[in-house]
């Protein structure tokens, strides 16, 4: 989950979704990939949250560590987040 810089906008957030709708045809590893904007149902929620599943511990680390994920995150993730909270957990 995110929680955006004070600078980001709607048209970064739409490139952010776009690119977002990409990894799963480029990083085999995932399984299912769901992300979007949060509701504003609460106060205090993060502003986007990404969920991936994933078949095994490795994979996961595989997708973390995988070169268009990288990518993505220093071109479009680092320097535009407040705040970030992640959690991996097995089903």
């Amino acid at each position: 989950m995110f929680s955006w810089a004070d600078d980001v906008d709607e048209a970064h957030v739409e490139r952010v979704s776009a690119a977002l709708d990409t990894l799963p045809s480029e990083i085999r590893e995932i399984v299912r990939y769901a992300h979007g904007s949060d509701l504003a149902l609460v106060d205090g929620n993060h502003d986007y949250a990404v969920v991936g599943d994933f078949e095994s511990v490795d994979d996961y680390a595989a997708y973390r560590d995988h070169p268009v994920h990288r990518t993505f995150i220093a071109d479009l993730i680092a320097g535009r987040v407040a705040e970030r909270a992640a959690v991996q957990f097995e089903l």
